[in-house]
């Protein structure tokens, strides 16, 4: 038994052995030719590596050609730059030295011209005083009566030339002018309202009177007290006297009389009470009169301020004359004009109703109403046209637009119509003698009469005082002054006469 084991273990040792033996050959071969691959690998890649280098010696050997080619081309323009930059400065030195040459000859030139000059003025002096010596005045008052002389033919041949212009103007613009005015006036037919500063209630028997006066006059004062309106019961059968400056505070006064006296209960508290409804009552009516005006004339979109100004003319006046009548006819005027002249007649309608309304203002404002009412208007969103016109229309600030002139032409049309408006008396007169005292304030004026309620003025001068372009200037000069210093409705007429007159008797 143990000499099988151990001879198992011999030829297991003996196994071993041999595999080892086996095992090492293999290794050996396999190094070998491990070795001869690497020393393959090896020889590659030093050829490879030689390969590359020598590309890489070529691109760099090509950029460093083309580094100096490039810096070659560099020198070279920079070079030519040189030469430019030197040719430059030779030129500019040249013309340094001319313009030098050119300074020295126009001083040269200079000096020779301030001599020449000084000589000129030394002989001239000489001849003046040689002239003046033999005219027997100076320099002076020589040039003094020459300015005189030629302001005097100017001014004769600037009159003669206004007055040719003038008269062309008329052959060629009055015609057209009379008849688009004609044409104008005659589309439009209003009424003429006159109003005054009084109003009359009637009553049916005197009896009313009392009840309206009340104890101890308590009634007619708290009446007075709460519509600002003087309340005058007097011996007049039956009616009662209404008297204020403002139109509005009448209608309210003579509207809450008629309710108290239709009621019949007339205490201060029924008083007030009254007055006060009657008030909302005369607030809505302006409102809607302002309301159906602006429907009636086609106006849109006017602010509601506005409207309500346009309905408060309804109670105003302006000589006499009802100030919305005038504007819904001034809108009218300046509406057909505007077609006649191929403007905006929607605009022109718009300006001519709200050119009034600086005379309507709930407050008394110090600036013309013009002016103020041009301020209304821009507050209230209206365009420039608009407001310049409403400004512009009585000449107190510059027309920008042709509606301006439309404006103020169809205001004057409408007020200074025959019969459209009042003027007191007293300034009426006032107004004639000061259109006469103005033409006799002139030298050579012998008489003046003012004709045609002050639309025309005669002037009377002596024929031995002027002469006949004289009486030109002088119907110039007075029409100017009329013009800038007083005010007058529509136009004044001057025609000055000159006349000689051969008186003899035969006896």
């Amino acid at each position: 038994m143990i000499i099988l084991i151990i001879t198992a273990i011999a030829a297991l040792i003996i196994g071993v052995g041999a595999t080892y033996l086996v095992f090492r050959y293999s290794a050996n071969g396999m190094l070998q030719k491990a070795q001869e691959e690497a020393e393959i690998i090896k020889k590659n890649k030093i050829i490879e590596a030689k390969e590359k280098f020598i590309a890489l010696k070529a691109e760099h050997e090509n950029q460093v050609a083309a580094a100096q080619k490039k810096q070659q081309e560099h020198e070279d323009r920079l070079r030519q730059r040189e030469q430019q930059l030197n040719q430059r400065q030779g030129e500019l030195q040249r013309a340094q030295n001319e313009l030098n040459q050119r300074s020295q000859q126009l001083e040269q030139q200079k000096q020779a011209a301030d001599f020449k000059q000084k000589e000129i003025e030394r002989m001239h002096k000489q001849a003046q005083q040689q002239l003046e010596t033999l005219s027997g005045m100076s320099a002076e008052e020589a040039k003094k009566q020459l300015v005189e002389s030629l302001k005097d033919e100017a001014k004769t041949n600037a009159m003669a030339y206004i007055n040719e212009v003038m008269e062309d103007a008329r052959m060629t613009a009055n015609k057209d002018a009379k008849k688009l005015i004609i044409q104008t006036i005659q589309r439009i037919a209003s009424e003429t309202a006159v109003e005054n500063s009084v109003s009359i209630f009637h009553i049916e028997n005197d009896e009313v009177k009392g009840r309206i006066i009340g104890r101890e006059g308590r009634n007619i004062r708290a009446l007075e007290a709460a519509t600002g309106v003087e309340i005058v019961v007097d011996d007049t059968p039956e009616c009662i006297t209404l008297s204020a400056f403002d139109p509005v505070r009448r209608e309210i006064a003579r509207l809450a009389l008629h309710q108290l006296v239709t009621d019949g209960r007339i205490h201060p508290a029924r008083i007030e009470e009254v007055v006060a409804k009657v008030k909302k009552q005369v607030e809505e009516e302006i409102i809607e009169t302002g309301k159906r005006t602006t429907i009636d004339l086609g106006v849109h979109g006017l602010h509601p301020e506005l409207i309500r100004m346009v309905g408060k003319m309804k109670y105003r006046s302006s000589y006499g004359q009802n100030l919305l009548q005038h504007a819904r006819e001034t809108a009218n005027l300046c509406a057909a004009m505007a077609s006649e002249l191929g403007l905006n007649p929607k605009k022109a309608r718009r300006a001519g109703l709200l050119h009034d309304i600086g005379k309507v203002p709930d407050e008394d404002p110090e600036t013309p109403h013009a002016l103020y009412g041009m301020r209304l208007a821009q507050q209230f969103g209206e365009k420039p046209d608009i407001c310049n016109a409403i400004g512009a229309h009585h000449d107190e600030i510059e027309m920008e637009t042709l509606l301006a002139p439309i404006v103020q032409a169809c205001d004057a049309i409408s007020g200074a119509r025959p019969g459209a408006r009042r003027e007191i008396v007293e300034a009426y007169i006032k107004r004639l003698n000061d259109l006469e005292d103005l033409a006799r304030s002139y030298p050579g004026v012998v008489k003046t009469y003012a004709l045609q309620a002050g639309r025309e003025l005669r002037v009377i001068v002596g024929a031995d005082k002027m002469t006949d372009k004289e009486t030109e200037l002088l119907s110039f000069d007075l029409a100017n002054k009329i013009q800038n210093e007083m005010t007058y409705p529509g136009q004044v007429k001057i025609t000055v006469i000159r006349e000689t007159r051969a008186i003899s008797y035969a006896k």
